[in-house]
């Protein structure tokens, strides 16, 4: 997955970290997108010290839950990102309110779907950027969580808490190194 995601980022000519321990987050949408379903994944991708590149790849989604589908707390509808690359767009914040993730702290781009139905509806006619909310963060407190739910309402959700607290172990090493500063880069199906 590492050469596909290289070469996904250098045909779009986005940014790759390339300093040791500086984090690539990219995740990468299912080409068949189902709404309640982890089918998509958040990859971390990085240069160790000795020049050598590592990856992990976390069951994930980057759509919402039929929850919020059905109920959207924006008047214009559910949040769903938009694929690109998004620099500098999360740092180490607080979710909620209750526990650390990567929070937005700059501007993305969503389309918002407000039909009220199950089907995600990825509509450029409605399209809007700003800050919304759209963090990385863990599903449930404990284990592998199997359905979405109410865990995104547009957020990029993590399915199992292990590969939340890797991703935070990871990501608070890139802070000491760099700085409280992310990029994460959308692709769809690869």
């Amino acid at each position: 997955m590492l050469k596909e995601l290289m070469q996904a980022f250098l045909q779009k000519k986005y940014l790759i970290n390339t300093r040791p321990y500086e984090l690539n987050i990219a995740g990468v949408r299912s080409r068949q997108s189902r709404p309640n379903k982890f089918d998509d994944f958040i990859h971390v991708f990085y240069k160790r010290e000795d020049g050598d590149w590592l990856i992990n790849s976390f069951p994930a989604t980057t759509d919402p839950g039929i929850y919020w589908l059905r109920s959207p707390m924006n008047e214009n509808g559910t949040a769903i990102l938009c694929p690109g690359q998004y620099k500098d767009s999360h740092r180490i914040g607080v979710h909620r309110g209750k526990y650390q993730a990567l929070v937005q702290q700059n501007t993305l781009q969503v389309y918002r779907d407000n039909n009220r139905d199950d089907v995600i509806d990825y509509n450029p006619a409605k399209k809007y950027s700003g800050i919304f909310g759209i963090n990385i963060h863990r599903a449930a407190v404990k284990g592998v969580t199997k359905q979405v739910d109410v865990h995104s309402a547009g957020c990029q959700v993590l399915a199992d808490v292990e590969d939340f607290n890797l991703l935070m172990t990871l990501a608070h090493r890139h802070k000491k190194l760099y700085g409280n500063s992310f990029t994460y880069t959308l692709l769809e199906g690869m």
